[in-house]
């Protein structure tokens, strides 16, 4: 059983244990920041964030004393500036609420319990992401081509793809220069990745020299 370092009983919180309980979600919080800029990319901006988002939950819940009236008008607070913020990854979302987790238990005084979450889901979230745990077979790419609109695009490319590719679906097209071409977008897996030149070379010769653009492929499912 975990003991809160607050006493409640005289209704009123002591000096002492706020800024215990403050510094321990600073401290807190910075190990959130550091496990998640390992192996990802990142903003000074939100790494900041993330350090400083234990602490001011946990000031936020010392501030209502454990009422529970406040506290979903907490929460519905955070659900507005979480609405009202641009879109993040996945990641990004689960670290934000890794953090205001670890506030919450630093505000009602369990810091035992909150160091334990912290340094617990800290290690696994390191291990799954240097993992190959949830990855797909292949590395998925955006092909983009750019043909003529003379050109028929509905099989002009299969043996190209055939001898190249493991997979390749035909995802979008649309026309461009004022309908004077065809752009089309596939999402490719290349069956031998340092192929990937002589793939476009050959697309070059068929495209009459047009763009084309070949980059990795952002996942689905990374943003919510």
């Amino acid at each position: 059983m975990f003991t809160s370092v607050i006493d409640t009983s005289s209704g009123s919180i002591s000096v002492e244990s706020a800024l215990l309980c403050t510094a321990a979600a600073l401290v807190f919080g910075l190990l959130i920041a550091v496990v998640y800029m390992a192996d990802t990319h990142f903003t000074k901006n939100f790494v900041i964030t993330l350090a400083l988002l234990p602490a001011l939950v946990q000031i936020v819940i010392l501030i209502v004393n454990g009422n529970l009236g406040a506290s979903v008008a907490v929460l519905g607070t955070f659900g507005l500036v979480r609405f009202r913020s641009v879109p993040g990854t996945s990641k990004e979302i689960a670290s934000v609420f890794f953090s205001m987790a670890v506030g919450l238990a630093c505000g009602m005084g369990q810091l035992i319990f909150a160091g334990m979450v912290t340094v617990l889901i800290s290690f696994v979230m390191v291990l799954l992401t240097k993992s190959h745990f949830g990855e797909k077979r292949g590395e998925w790419r955006h092909l983009k081509i750019v043909i003529p609109e003379n050109l028929d695009y509905s099989d002009i490319f299969d043996d190209i793809f055939a001898a190249y590719t493991k997979t390749v679906s035909l995802d979008k097209v649309k026309t461009i220069n004022l309908g004077s071409m065809y752009e089309l977008d596939y999402h490719i897996v290349l069956k031998d990745r340092n192929r990937e030149k002589d793939m476009i070379d050959e697309i070059r010769c068929r495209n009459g020299n047009l763009a084309i653009t070949c980059a990795r492929h952002a996942q689905e499912g990374m943003e919510l």
